[in-house]
């Protein structure tokens, strides 16, 4: 597979190719367009509609008709395996929310080539649930009952964030945020917070409530905490 990371700086040259300045002279360097097309390998565009009109330039790529390298004058066909996979947040339309900014509405002839989109949706709770307990194993922690209950607390987030109750969402990239930072420092809640820092504090506090609530051994934590604190001098 050959991944190229779109940006709306991405233009004919980087993906088709272009000259290279090499000891002193110009030479012809293919793109990973065609180097994918030429291996018969799979062409990952990543975060799609973060491009420009520039991204027209793959049309006939689409098509399945090879490319005519213009500057060097050869005609590339595809190797058998070749395809085109593209993802994004977006699926073309832009983000009206600003949740995913950047993102641009992509030309309808360009979204047109494309066979078939399948919709991504969060995995089942049994799935994200190996998935964290997977990451845990990864760094020498055994706490299946913290990966299910952080699998059960994104999952209440979601239905709120779906039901218009939140402006945020916890993904499961994010749960092995807080996965890895237990691996670290050990503590339930202080890896959550340093996860959900990035939101505003009526988010965080609420995020934070909400899995205090479900897990019966970070509320008795807390209320040591709280008693030791006001144990007198």
């Amino acid at each position: 597979m050959v991944r190229v990371n779109i940006t709306v700086e991405t233009d004919e040259d980087d993906l088709l190719g272009g000259f290279r300045l090499v000891n002193g002279q110009t030479e012809f360097h293919k793109g990973p367009v065609v180097e994918a097309m030429e291996r018969g390998a799979v062409l990952l565009l990543d975060e799609v509609d973060l491009a420009s009109n520039k991204i027209l330039a793959l049309q006939p790529v689409l098509e399945g008709k090879g490319v005519y390298l213009k500057k060097i004058n050869e005609w590339v066909q595809p190797a058998d395996g070749f395809n085109v996979i593209a993802t994004a947040n977006t699926k073309g339309k832009g983000s009206e929310s600003g949740a995913f900014i950047g993102t641009n509405i992509l030309n309808e002839a360009f979204l047109e080539r494309f066979a078939i989109t399948l919709e991504q949706e969060y995995p089942a709770p049994s799935t994200e649930t190996k998935i964290v307990s997977n990451v845990f194993n990864a760094h020498g922690v055994t706490d299946a009952d913290f990966a299910r209950r952080l699998v059960d607390w994104a999952g209440i987030i979601r239905k709120t964030f779906y039901d218009g109750g939140t402006d945020e969402i916890i993904s499961t990239r994010r749960l092995v945020h807080v996965a890895k930072a237990y691996s670290i420092f050990e503590d339930k809640l202080k890896s959550i917070e340093l996860c959900i820092a990035r939101f505003d504090e009526d988010t965080k506090a609420t995020f934070r409530k909400l899995y205090e609530c479900l897990d019966e051994t970070v509320e008795d934590a807390v209320e040591k905490n709280i008693d030791n604190e006001r144990q007198p001098f």
